[in-house]
């Protein structure tokens, strides 16, 4: 997620509106990694209005006004302005790689390792993120709104909804990240207190030490990045 804290007070609020502008369906066509990312690329003068074709054409208008940029087309090497999709899975051919679960944005593909997955329809954007990873094609797009199109397509709700589980996501992560990271640090602990046990050959002493220095130096590093966090 974007950090404020380095932003000018009127950076910031030009950020918030534009970003509340965005439809949030973080599909990265914008060339950013997200919408917050393209908010602040353009509330700090680095990116045109033009390059959300989700928002389409009433996005922009709606970016212009914000930012007092002149209404333009939306830039066509990003992609066309069309109807809302909902990804669609295969049940009969999905192999449960759960690559598609580990690129959706919004966690709104359900399943686990070897086992079906399925897409929760509310909670899918559309991003078409899945479509690229998965290995044996079984994910589709359904066109859900018809000849409606940008924000005809897609509600303000619906942004929020899309925004708040995008946020819950990158918590998740970050909480998984760190579990991770304590049960590192807590098993190289757990090593270096008995590393006897942990090393073999009749003159010890040599690997020991040799261990000893490779585990301190790996916990240093570890506790470091886990402060950080």
């Amino acid at each position: 997620m974007t950090a404020l804290s380095h932003q000018a007070p009127e950076t910031q609020a030009l950020f918030l509106a534009l970003n509340n502008a965005l439809p949030q369906t973080q599909c990265t066509r914008c060339g950013y990694p997200d919408c917050a990312s393209y908010a602040q690329a353009m509330a700090e003068g680095q990116a045109p209005i033009n390059q959300c074709p989700p928002g389409g054409q009433a996005g922009i208008e709606r970016l212009a006004a914000i930012s007092g940029q002149p209404v333009l087309p939306l830039n066509p090497e990003h992609g066309t302005e069309g109807p809302r999709h909902v990804a669609i899975i295969d049940e009969a051919w999905c192999i449960g790689c759960t690559l598609c679960i580990k690129a959706c944005p919004t966690d709104a593909i359900l399943g686990a390792n070897k086992l079906m997955h399925t897409v929760i329809e509310p909670w899918c954007t559309g991003c078409e993120l899945c479509i690229p990873v998965c290995p044996v094609d079984c994910i589709a797009l359904e066109n859900v709104t018809d000849t409606r199109t940008g924000w005809a397509a897609w509600s303000a709700q619906e942004a929020q909804t899309a925004l708040a589980r995008y946020a819950s996501r990158h918590k998740r992560l970050a909480q998984e990240k760190a579990a991770h990271q304590a049960r590192l640090i807590n098993e190289a602990e757990h090593t270096l207190a008995d590393l006897p046990a942990h090393t073999k050959g009749t003159d010890k002493a040599p690997e020991m030490d040799r261990k000893r220095a490779i585990i301190e130096a790996a916990l240093t590093k570890a506790r470091a990045k886990q402060n950080q966090g």
